[in-house]
């Protein structure tokens, strides 16, 4: 934990996407941002609308406490228009997802596995 706190920037990738944290989780997650308040940075990124964040962190409690250290000073980037993965598989000329006679069937997945 004392390592997350030291490190100059800290990176949480795809917040809130699994929402599953344990109580001992968002605790340890409380701990970590409360050592980096105000003094070091922390970069969140997610697909989820801020407003469904504390929803997703389940205790109320933890919640409003883990929220109030990442929101409070921070700085609000909201991208809009198309992902970056939709646009190169267009400019490849690849369908943006896959459909699913383009995915292999399970039987054809272990096979290439056992091969």
């Amino acid at each position: 934990m004392r390592q997350l706190a030291r490190i100059d920037v800290l990176v949480l990738d795809d917040w809130g996407l699994d929402s599953g944290l344990t109580d001992r989780q968002r605790r340890d997650l409380l701990e970590v941002l409360d050592d980096r308040y105000a003094t070091r940075a922390t970069v969140v990124t997610s697909q989820l609308p801020v407003e469904h964040w504390h929803e997703a962190l389940g205790d109320p409690t933890l919640a409003e406490a883990i929220l109030d250290r990442l929101v409070h000073n921070a700085y609000r980037i909201k991208l809009k228009g198309k992902s970056m993965r939709k646009n190169l598989a267009e400019e490849l000329g690849l369908p943006a997802k896959p459909t699913e006679t383009d995915r292999p069937s399970e039987t054809e997945s272990r096979k290439n596995i056992d091969d």
